[in-house]
């Protein structure tokens, strides 16, 4: 078996042709064109959350309040014409409330199972920091697994199923930090910032009237995403970019109380192939590691001291590490 063999093989599926690429690129085109329909001046973090999407991971939209996470959650969302639940994160918020519940049937004399909001393709988890351990487990269970436990009994969630959660940096009292082992579920975690003027005066513009999001219309079939979830599974990563990407987190482990872990390493490389998909390649390149690093691994990493950041971590290590 030769090496090109070995890489087209990785995830068990044939290398993606170049039409593969084309249509898979047409379908994230649709779902950029459509979402800036509703948010202005985010093309950066639009992709990533599409690459995370071709990946098959999920997203963490970390920022101040009222600078658009959930807004663009949204928009993404209905830009497919799949099921989207939105789940509002409080303190009282139950598992249940989440994964759903087993109710007794009088007519029947049996428990039947009815869904909870995690029960969708898209499921946009707003405000996870404010609820309780237990709840966000009920979520990140889901996340993992692609499958719920409610009294014993596993329920499968739908194909394709993504998570895109949101927390606000400045609000600490009672809520509830994600661990780092539940952190690491995140293929990214993403801010927006504050937009530049010329933006926000776009921003006012549009929302004069109908606010856009109302009007939004499904743009892509769930289809369509599988297909390009397939194609993105079958771009090729040659040997060197695959050690590059083990270098990379490999460095951060040595400076860092925490480094990035094996997970990061594969998130990062799915992103990768999702990226090549946007730029319209078959291949991985380094460019598409090196774009995708700085929002895989920093949120993974802890640092022994307030001077270094993980995002200093991260930058360093691009930086330091050579492609070979």
């Amino acid at each position: 078996m030769t090496d090109s063999d070995t890489d087209t093989r990785l995830s068990g599926r044939q290398q993606s042709t170049a039409e593969d690429i084309e249509a898979a690129r047409e379908t994230t085109t649709k779902v950029v064109e459509n979402v800036e329909r509703v948010i202005v001046g985010h093309r950066e973090e639009i992709e990533h959350i599409l690459t995370a999407l071709l990946g098959r991971g999920h997203i963490l939209l970390e920022d101040v309040p009222g600078v658009g996470k959930t807004m663009l959650a949204r928009a993404v969302a209905q830009s497919f014409d799949g099921a989207f639940k939105r789940v509002q994160f409080t303190p009282d918020l139950l598992p249940t409330d989440v994964t759903g519940v087993n109710v007794y049937n009088q007519k029947t004399e049996e428990f039947e199972f009815r869904p909870g909001p995690v029960f969708a393709n898209v499921v946009l988890g707003d405000e996870i920091n404010r609820a309780p351990p237990k709840t966000q487990s009920a979520l990140l269970e889901a996340m993992e697994e692609e499958q719920v436990s409610v009294d014993g009994e596993t329920h499968e969630v739908p194909s394709p199923f993504t998570v895109i959660a949101t927390q606000n940096t400045v609000e600490r009292d009672r809520t509830y930090q994600l661990p780092m082992a539940e952190l690491d579920r995140f293929m990214k975690k993403l801010s927006l910032g504050y937009p530049k003027l010329a933006e926000e005066n776009e921003m006012l513009d549009r929302v004069v009237g109908n606010h856009p999001i109302e009007e939004l219309e499904a743009t892509v079939a769930l289809a369509d995403l599988r297909a390009a979830r397939e194609t993105a599974a079958g771009v090729t990563v040659e040997k060197p970019i695959r050690s590059y990407v083990t270098r990379l987190a490999q460095h951060t482990r040595r400076h860092a109380e925490l480094g990035a872990s094996p997970r990061a390493g594969i998130a990062a490389l799915r992103a990768a192939q999702g990226r090549a998909v946007l730029e319209g390649r078959e291949y991985v390149i380094p460019d598409d590691v090196q774009t995708e690093v700085p929002v895989v691994f920093p949120h993974r990493i802890r640092t022994e001291s307030a001077e270094a950041t993980p995002e200093q971590v991260v930058q360093d290590t691009l930086d330091t590490v050579p492609v070979e």
